[in-house]
């Protein structure tokens, strides 16, 4: 990082306001002091401040951050952004930002590196680091093998307390430090099969005579390498663990998940969700160029436009009864609304209960039953107060009637539709968070509109 005696001599501000001083310093055009408080911020912090900046004024600043933190501000930034200074970089620039990372955090980022850098990474590694970097890059990110490090302290069971500590203070001569969130060591036999956990709090508590077999947590349950992120960040969850050992399908020790890879787990989770319902990746920058990003959303607004096109096609079937009715126009956005919000709520109830894993197929029937009955008194409950506005409102008494029996076909088609439609996604490998929603409106359009205006041609017109 670029320093200079003026930016020695100047205050900076501590805590949540440096932050909001490099906005401003930004703002009011002076990229010096900018600069100057980019250096004070949190790897974390600065990927937030260059994110929150123009496309085209990233790399000043990015020229301003000490390089032995890029390798941990790259981390932190959104695929594009990532990939923008990524190409802004220097090859020997970014050998060097890289120097700081772990193995598996090297993993993450090795998908957004260029060969040549890849290639020149793990020819400097040590034969040890370059077969724990292949270990982790072997595994998709998206699985307990691609979050694990593959550091894990190991003690053998057979030893005593006092060896384990030895073995401790002999790591951290090594290494220079201990392994992050080191709550506690992994316990394997002379094979690497995993047997238990020792916690650090009985290491510094118990009789160092005492044998790690005696006091070693059997009951811990190791976490197949296999394992999805999200089960593994409900695990976490669920459990209340600070890391938990990883294993093959032999139950051979492979590494180990700490509470930080996690954290990055149920960020990604999070915005995945918000930005998935609009259609978009969860690495979309921004402040990307106008062009691509554009392009992006023309997608699904495509998509919309086409249900749009279907909605009014069905509409214009009965435009004889309409003209006759103008009534009929009024009521036809309630009967769809209504049953598109039902269908929603249903959709995202069962959506988030897949992603838990709680619908399976043994209980989808019982929830397909239990959202009709819902919906059939929902429907029939606001069905009568509808038709009672009709009325009201235009003096006709079937037309009111229609109108409450179009919303209870629709308030059951939304809770239908709401419940089938993610389990069919599903089962054909579509995400039903990011197309449920559409398929949903669709449906609860066309059949609120066919519900609504055959049933006034029928007994109305």
């Amino acid at each position: 990082m670029t320093s200079g005696d003026s930016k020695t001599s100047a205050v900076v501000p501590s805590g949540a306001g440096m932050l909001d001083s490099f906005h401003a310093a930004f703002e009011q055009g002076d990229m010096q002091r900018a600069g100057q408080l980019l250096e004070s911020l949190h790897p974390s912090e600065i990927a937030d401040a260059l994110e929150a900046i123009p496309w085209d004024q990233r790399p000043a600043l990015w020229e301003e951050v000490d390089t032995a933190l890029k390798g941990e501000v790259l981390l932190q930034l959104r695929d594009e952004a990532r990939q923008q200074l990524i190409e802004n970089t220097g090859k020997n620039e970014l050998l060097i930002a890289l120097q700081s990372l772990e193995m598996d955090e090297l993993a993450d980022l090795d998908a957004s590196l260029p060969i040549s850098v890849v290639d020149a990474m793990v020819r400097a590694m040590d034969d040890q680091s370059r077969e724990r970097y292949e270990a982790v890059r072997d595994w998709p990110d998206d699985t307990a093998g691609g979050l694990m490090d593959v550091d894990a302290a190991v003690v053998r069971s057979d030893v005593t307390m006092r060896s384990v500590i030895r073995y401790l203070r002999q790591l951290r001569a090594r290494e220079k430090q201990l392994p992050e969130h080191l709550d506690s060591l992994v316990v394997v036999d002379r094979d690497n099969t995993y047997l238990g956990m020792l916690m650090l709090s009985d290491l510094v508590s118990l009789d160092p005579e005492t044998a790690v077999s005696d006091i070693m947590q059997t009951e811990i349950r190791p976490i197949p390498v296999e394992t999805s992120s999200e089960r593994v960040m409900r695990l976490f969850e669920d459990q209340d663990l600070i890391s938990a050992p990883v294993v093959d399908a032999s139950g051979k020790l492979l590494g180990r998940i700490t509470v930080d890879d996690v954290m990055d787990v149920m960020r990604g989770v999070a915005e995945h969700e918000v930005m998935r319902r609009a259609g978009l990746s969860q690495g979309t920058d921004i402040f990307a160029p106008v062009l691509p990003s554009a392009m992006r959303r023309a997608l699904w607004l495509g998509v919309n436009l086409v249900n749009a096109f279907i909605a009014a096609w069905v509409i214009g079937l009965f435009e004889d009864s309409i003209d006759k009715v103008v009534a009929l126009a009024i009521f036809m956005p309630v009967v769809a609304s209504m049953g598109g919000v039902a269908g929603t709520q249903t959709l995202t109830l069962v959506a988030r209960g897949l992603a838990l894993e709680q619908v399976r197929s043994n209980n989808a029937g019982r929830l397909l039953m239990r959202e009709i009955a819902s919906g059939l008194l929902n429907g029939v409950f606001w069905a009568v107060v509808v038709a009672i506005v009709a009325i009201l409102w235009t003096g006709d008494m079937q037309l009111g009637l229609v109108f409450g029996a179009a919303l209870v076909i629709n308030l059951l088609t939304g809770a239908m539709a709401g419940t089938l439609v993610p389990l069919a996604l599903q089962r054909i490998g579509i995400d039903p968070a990011l197309a449920g929603g559409v398929v949903l409106i669709a449906a609860t359009d066309v059949v609120g509109f066919v519900s609504f205006l055959g049933l006034a041609t029928l007994f109305v017109v």
